[in-house]
């Protein structure tokens, strides 16, 4: 079999992930002990996120031409990529919650939803909470005037000797 061939469907395994993919995040892995290593990738696999090690050759190639081509600065030394499928802020969020424990690791820089970050970038994006958080946040502070406006009307009828 040709090296060509052997390559190709790692290539297409990338590809594959980084289409399907609202943000990319790279790390730098270098130090994690085995244990550290499985609870970082059973985080992330619980959470959504698709978590894998591959050649930078490989990286670059498929990055070249796409929103992800600024991350081929960071494709020096060992590298390990986050492709956050459902959620665009889960890799940075997991990662960022994994490196509480893990010293070691580092963010190099990461794209989401197509806009390019440094590491202290992804850092900030971290910060941010997920999409479900967000939506249920606005729900309440919607819902929160009309539920204290029916509380005073409530409380005005009961003064008055109504019943409600």
């Amino acid at each position: 079999m040709a090296k060509i061939e052997l390559k190709q469907p790692i290539i297409e395994e990338i590809t594959k992930n980084m289409e399907a993919a609202k943000a990319v995040v790279l790390v730098d892995y270098r130090g994690l002990t085995v244990e550290q290593d499985t609870k970082l990738r059973k985080s992330l696999r619980e959470g959504g996120v698709v978590y894998k090690v591959y050649k930078n050759t490989y990286l670059k190639r498929v990055f070249a031409g796409t929103v992800y081509e600024e991350l081929s600065k960071h494709l020096d030394g060992p590298t390990a990529v986050a492709f956050g499928v459902d959620d665009a802020t889960a890799p940075a969020r997991l990662l960022a919650d994994a490196m509480k424990t893990a010293d070691k690791l580092e963010f190099k820089g990461g794209v989401v939803d197509g806009t390019y970050y440094d590491a202290q970038g992804c850092q900030v994006v971290a910060t941010i909470p997920s999409r479900e958080v967000l939506i249920s946040k606005l729900l309440g502070s919607l819902q929160s005037p009309i539920t204290n406006l029916a509380r005073v009307l409530k409380q005005i009828a009961e003064k008055n000797g109504e019943v409600a």
